[in-house]
Parts: C-alpha cells; sequence; structure tokens
C-alpha cells in the first residue's frame, strides 16, 4: 500500500489542479458587473436566496479529498468537500479534523467561510482554527494563499463568517488528530439548568466527570425540568455498541428519570449520530413514527434528504396550506444557532423556553482554541467577524423549528426577540439563517471597519455580495 501512496497523492493534485482551472474559466465567463455566486444546487443555508442572474462558479472539480498526510496529521482538501467524505478519508488512519459538523453535507469551505461547532469545540474551538493556510479565490478573479502570517494574514483572520463575501476556499490544509474506534457515552440528566450550566463549566476546564476524563461534550434540553449533558470518552476497548441509523432515535436514547446512564458507539457512528435524524427535526416528517420509520429507506434518514422535503416545502408553501386548512396562522421559521457567555446559559434558555415555543434545544460548549487562547498584542480578538474572546467559555444554543405568527407583528418577530435577547446577554448569532439586524448594530456586531478594509482589498469592483447584503437583506 505505500508503495501506491505517491501515485494516489499525485492524482488526487492533478485532479485538484484541473478543478481549479473549471473553477477559474468559470469565472471568467461571469459577465463583467454581474455577482458572482456559487453554481451549487444544494445548502445548508436556511436563509432565502435570490435567484442568480447569471451563470455561477465551476465548483464541480472542488469536491475532493486531495491527500492526507498521517505522519504529519494535515489533509489537502479541495474547498467543496463534505465532511462525510473527509471523515471517510481519515478514518482509516485513525485520524479526524479537529472539529467534525454535526452533518455530512456540510463541506470544509463552508464550515471555514460560515463557521461550525461540535462536541469538540470545548477544547478544539471552530473549524477554521485548525487550518493551516487556504487557496482563496478573490472577488477579484485572483487566487492567493493565505496563511496566519505573512501577506495575505488579514483575509486568513478575516475570511471566518465572511460567507463567501470576501472569496471562496479552493484548497485548505487542515489539522488531524487521532481517533479511537469508540466513543463511551454517559448521559448525565438534570432537573435544573443552573446546576447544568455550573457543571458544564466545569468540565470545560477539567475535562473530567466523576473520575473520567472527557473528550466530546454537548447537551440536550428538553424542558426546564429535564436537561442532559453527554460526555464522550474515547476508547479502544471492545465491546457492544449501539446503532441508532435504524428504529431507534439517538436524542431519545438520552432520556432517563435521573442519575447517569451509559451507552457506546463506533467512531464512526459517533461522529454521525445526529444526521440520521436530523437532530430531531425528522420528526415533522413522520420519520420518528414507528409505523412509517419503518418503511422509511434508510438511506434517505440523513439530513440530505431531510433537506430536500424543506427545499420543496419553501417552494410549494406546503406547511402554510396545511396549517390554513386548520384555520391556523402562518408559521415564522426559527432556525437558528446562538453563543452566550456560559454565565448567561441558564438565562438564555430559561427566557427561551417561556417566549419561544420550541423544544428540544441543543448546547454545546466552546471555546477558542489554547494556541490562540491569548489576546494580540494590539488588544484585538483574533477573529474579527466573529470576535469571541479568548479565554471565556461560550455556549452554542440551537433551536430549529417553527412558531405561529401573530397578527399586528412585524415580520422575524420570534427571530428579532432573540437576537435583542442575545446582544443583552454578550452574545452572538450564526449567520446562517434569517437576521433583521440594522446596519450600524450589524457592523459592530460582525467586523465593522476591518470588514470593509478587507472587502476594498480582495473584492475592490464588488463582485461578490457584501455580508450585510448576504446575511440580512438576502439578495
Amino acid at each position: 500500500m505505500a508503495g501506491h501512496e505517491p501515485a494516489t497523492r499525485e492524482s488526487g493534485y492533478a485532479a485538484h489542479r484541473a478543478g481549479v482551472q473549471r473553477l477559474l474559466e468559470s469565472y471568467r465567463a461571469i459577465p463583467p458587473g454581474a455577482v458572482v455566486r456559487l453554481a451549487k444546487k444544494t445548502s445548508n443555508l436556511f436563509r432565502a436566496r435570490a435567484a442568480p442572474d447569471a451563470p455561477g462558479l465551476d465548483v464541480s472539480g472542488l469536491g475532493q479529498v486531495i491527500a492526507v498526510d498521517p505522519r504529519a496529521r494535515t489533509a489537502d482538501v479541495a474547498g467543496m468537500t463534505t465532511y462525510e467524505d473527509l471523515v471517510a478519508a481519515t478514518l482509516p488512519y485513525g485520524l479526524a479534523p479537529l472539529v467534525v459538523p454535526q452533518l455530512k453535507t456540510i463541506t470544509l469551505g463552508g464550515a471555514v467561510t460560515g463557521l461550525g461547532i461540535e462536541s469538540t469545540s470545548f477544547r478544539n474551538g471552530l473549524p477554521h482554527e485548525s487550518v493551516l493556510e487556504m487557496d482563496i479565490l478573490t472577488g477579484s478573479g485572483e487566487i492567493v494563499t493565505a496563511t496566519p502570517t505573512g501577506e495575505h494574514a488579514d483575509l486568513f483572520h478575516g475570511f471566518p463568517n465572511s460567507y463567501g463575501t470576501l472569496g471562496y476556499s479552493v484548497r485548505l490544509k487542515i489539522e488531524l488528530e487521532p481517533v479511537l474506534p469508540y466513543v463511551e457515552l454517559r448521559h448525565v440528566r438534570f432537573h435544573d439548568l443552573r446546576e447544568l450550566e455550573a457543571e458544564l463549566d466545569r468540565i470545560v476546564v477539567e475535562r473530567r466527570f466523576d473520575g473520567e476524563a472527557v473528550d466530546y461534550l454537548d447537551g440536550v434540553v428538553f424542558s426546564a425540568n429535564e436537561s442532559y449533558l453527554t460526555l464522550g470518552r474515547q476508547t479502544d476497548e471492545p465491546g457492544p455498541v449501539s446503532d441508532y441509523t435504524g428504529m431507534d432515535i439517538f436524542y431519545r436514547s438520552l432520556q432517563h428519570a435521573d442519575g447517569v446512564t451509559r451507552d457506546r458507539l463506533t467512531i464512526h457512528d459517533y461522529l454521525w449520530r445526529w444526521d440520521t435524524d436530523w437532530f430531531w427535526c425528522s420528526r415533522a416528517f413522520g420519520a420518528q413514527n414507528p409505523k412509517i420509520r419503518r418503511f422509511w429507506p434508510k438511506s434517505r434518514r440523513r439530513s440530505s434528504f431531510y433537506w430536500k422535503l424543506v427545499a420543496l416545502d419553501r417552494k410549494y408553501h406546503i406547511d402554510d396550506r396545511r396549517q390554513a386548512r386548520k384555520g391556523n396562522p402562518p408559521q415564522e421559521r426559527v432556525v437558528q444557532d446562538i453563543e452566550v457567555p456560559v454565565q448567561h446559559t441558564a438565562d438564555f434558555v430559561e427566557w427561551f423556553l417561556r417566549e419561544i415555543p420550541i423544544e428540544p434545544i441543543w448546547l454545546c460548549p466552546l471555546r477558542l482554541r489554547a494556541l490562540g487562547d491569548a489576546p494580540a498584542a494590539d488588544g484585538a480578538r483574533p477573529w474579527p467577524l466573529y470576535p469571541l474572546e479568548p479565554q471565556r467559555t461560550y455556549v452554542n444554543v440551537g433551536f430549529w423549528s417553527a412558531v405561529p405568527t401573530e397578527r399586528d407583528q412585524p415580520e422575524g418577530a420570534a427571530n428579532r426577540a432573540i437576537e435583542k435577547i442575545v446582544s443583552a446577554f454578550d452574545g452572538h448569532k450564526s449567520l446562517y439563517s434569517d437576521s433583521y439586524y440594522d446596519e450600524a448594530e450589524f457592523a459592530a456586531l460582525y467586523g465593522g471597519d476591518i470588514y470593509t478594509e478587507l472587502k476594498t482589498r480582495y473584492d475592490p469592483d464588488q463582485r461578490l455580495l457584501n455580508l450585510y447584503s448576504k446575511a440580512v437583506q438576502r439578495k
């Protein structure tokens, strides 16, 4: 096998060069003055998008893992490669990306430019923090290599949370970490959200619970008096494992009366434990009904298929019509991930449970990586477009559903209320879904003058949408 490695690596780089050539040719084919966009049929964004008025960038040749270096624990990866394909390429070496977002079809480039998170984020930060270098196609049509230091260090640090408004990643070199074959889980029940908050804060710092190491950490809130932390520990000890790709549903396995329950998964099934039922969102399609689930093909128990159903609903307003037949008002989509400092976790969740009729909700702690765990010399935060503070623990709260609209309320009333309370708690909101900030508030939260300077340097002719237009005005 070792004898074939160089040829495999060379073929990977040759295929990548051909894909880059097609990308550049498609850029040159876009008429001057037309907005440059990706020509892709699928997306993990929940923002409405205007239909493109010109051909898009051809990224069809940028969906492969170019090479894995098991000795250096790095991988060269094309920007449109899905994490499903990336994990399939690294696990045979006993390696995985430092952060693997929950859904199989999220791309590496998408997670870096749009942020991603998972249960390793309390120790490994966010996906962009394990990037060593990036080749980026800028708005001016030039491909530049951005690294933490050097000529394009400003773009390297400003790229996360730019959502393709400064350019598109063509190739990323990332760090990998060793993983063991199994993950042993402990589901710890809490009856009080403030007790959960305190324990979560302690585990993030100590990385242990009840005498055992904690390698993975997230949680689920079902109600104010029923919440759980799930603690994962890597192990190579053989033994029985659970399977949540069939009739059993992972998030339901967390629930128990009191104390701690245990479970085991293969590392592969752990990384994709949320994808089978799109966390719990598959229930909206009936896929959790045992009578339906029995006949639902396994190949379609995955987030990418549910996303197609969402797209159909959005196109034909199926659910709004169903609600209208029942005499109910249209629904407001409330699909968001927010981050608040850990000490405001219970405050935010208690407010949310009172004001927004959605459950369950997901909790995922995060902290910038130790390598960047100190302020820059000038006091600036290290990632200016999503400026989390070093040496501070945050908790991501994810909620994905819809609520009834109310008469005489502005569009997006629930989302606007969430934005207001998140800001009050010194938090931030991811921009993959609907946003309603005014322009000044948005600039203060997401880069301000730094973003303007980057936009001027790397997209001087404004070929790409700006971040406010894309995230809030939804052009």
